[in-house]
């Protein structure tokens, strides 16, 4: 090991002791945000977008990924120029308060301590068809086994991820190798080009551009995970440049793992086949004759799971650390071993997944439907409170100091009202569709339980609620950052600007 990638694996210090490790290597970054956002969505759940679409989907999918994308710029920018270490929870404390920060940071808890849960069933209920084994102890053992891997250390959990993300792109990049040359009857044995099927079957848009509308709303939830890669970012050697790179190959990552993919799809298989209810991707090896398909992509999909789950451990952990530095969580959350494993919110954020194995066990194959549902649109949430943070944020950074920003969202502030526009247009799709009602609703109620729970810690936590957002060690200062983005009128707490734990005891 070389003298560099020694002293980043070194745990920043505080007045409290360790803090998060910066072991992260650019590499781990760009492999994460492929990892947190290449899953079953896309293995399977694209099936059912197609059926409503018809090979319209592709547009659904380049105008969700459109979405997303800009909405990862916005807060690649705020990353980079603000370095706060609380992430979009601080950009929203910045920009509106520390009632926006406290709830969406515990909304944004809830949501992935919720996945750990659901990808730790849905685990299972693949692992199932091989091995004769209840659900709700396979459930078990791969919560176990996901756990070890983050409480070892954030190496550990990044060259874990690295190679889930590895597997998914190998798996991809053959597919539309072969995908494509079937596709155009260049394949040995195909009976010539499908391609046909893109406008044959009643036309391009068989159902109507509403029904392409409709499942853009779908679709958008199948990207959740790329903003992973700012919460890592507090544990990269080299964050600036990591945020940076990632963000800026996050465009043709969507174009070539799920538009291009989707594209594949349409051609080779027709758009109304029943085969579609089961995943996209076996279909379409089986239509092209590779044999073991369904075994095959069955294990990549389990890989995308265990992918998920991982980085929905790490997700739930570094976030619910954030708060506790923050005194929006309970003091007995904050420890962290002398490797930087914040240890107790790991555990704290397996517990949902612990009750979904007994709920397993008392009710099984119910456990996974409703875990997916009662986190209906939080991630529809977050991208709105990034989108608006970033109108006050990089507003505020342009007149205080412009030098800072050397990664820019294109067309500030018009593309991004144009990003928010689109964002709440989806939620009163939602809104409207009898679908999709149930899952707005459960996190209108998961906010406002956040609301709620804010009110209680402000008028009975042992501190006051700060505007101050977390300082980042040796690079910014709380006080640095409230100059370059806040109000400046936000009061520093006694031990804030020295990085000393102010949760409550």
């Amino acid at each position: 090991m070389t003298r560099s990638e020694t002293s980043s694996e070194e745990t920043a210090q505080t007045d409290n002791g360790p803090g998060l490790a910066h072991s992260l290597r650019r590499r781990h970054m760009a492999l994460i945000a492929i990892g947190g956002s290449v899953g079953a969505g896309l293995f399977i759940g694209s099936g059912a977008v197609i059926q409503t679409a018809g090979p319209a989907a592709v547009l659904s999918y380049t105008l969700a990924g459109a979405l997303v994308f800009l909405t990862l710029r916005a807060l690649g920018e705020m990353v980079v120029s603000v370095p706060a270490g609380g992430s979009f929870s601080d950009y929203a404390r910045l920009a509106f308060g520390p009632r926006a920060g406290f709830t969406i940071g515990w909304v944004y808890w809830w949501m992935y301590a919720v996945l750990v849960a659901a990808e730790s069933v849905a685990g299972a209920a693949i692992l199932s068809q091989w091995v004769q084994v209840p659900g709700w102890a396979l459930a078990l053992i791969v919560l176990l086994a996901m756990t070890a891997a983050n409480l070892i250390s954030v190496r550990v959990f990044a060259e874990t991820e690295s190679l889930f993300s590895l597997v998914k792109v190998a798996t991809i990049v053959a597919f539309l190798l072969v995908g494509g040359l079937y596709a155009f009857g260049l394949w040995s044995g195909s009976e010539g080009a499908t391609v046909t099927n893109l406008w044959e079957l009643g036309g391009f848009a068989p159902n109507g551009w509403v029904a392409v509308l409709g499942a853009t709303v779908v679709v958008l939830f199948a990207f959740g995970g790329v903003e992973i890669i700012t919460i890592a970012a507090g544990e990269s050697a080299e964050p600036e440049r990591g945020v940076a790179s990632a963000i800026t190959n996050v465009l043709w990552r969507i174009g070539l793992f799920y538009v291009a993919s989707i594209v594949v799809v349409v051609m080779v298989v027709p758009w109304n086949s029943t085969d579609l209810d089961r995943s996209p991707f076996v279909v379409v090896m089986e239509t092209v004759g590779i044999p073991g398909a369904a075994l095959i992509m069955e294990i990549v999909v389990l890989i995308a799971v265990l992918s998920v789950l991982n980085a929905a451990m790490y997700t739930s952990s570094r976030m619910l650390f954030m708060l506790t530095r923050q005194g929006d969580a309970p003091r007995l959350l904050r420890g962290a071993n002398r490797r930087g494993v914040p240890v107790r919110a790991i555990l704290l954020g397996t517990v949902v997944g612990y009750a979904a194995v007994v709920a397993d066990y008392l009710a099984p194959g119910r456990v996974f439907p409703f875990l997916v549902a009662s986190i209906g649109a939080i991630l529809l949430v977050l991208f709105l409170t990034i989108c608006a943070s970033q109108l006050v944020v990089g507003a505020r950074v342009r007149r205080n100091a412009p030098e800072r920003l050397t990664l820019r969202m294109w067309g500030f502030p018009y593309l991004t009202w144009a990003t928010l526009v689109g964002l709440v247009a989806i939620f009163l799709a939602m809104a409207t569709l009898p679908e999709h009602r149930q899952a707005l609703w459960a996190t209108v109620a998961a906010v406002v339980v956040a609301l709620l729970a804010y009110e209680v810690r402000r008028l009975f936590g042992s501190t006051e609620p700060s505007r101050r957002v977390l300082g980042v060690g040796g690079r910014a200062t709380p006080e640095e950052l409230d100059r370059v983005a806040g109000t400046g009128t936000g009061r520093v707490r006694d031990g804030e600007a020295r990085g000393e734990d102010l949760s409550p005891r």
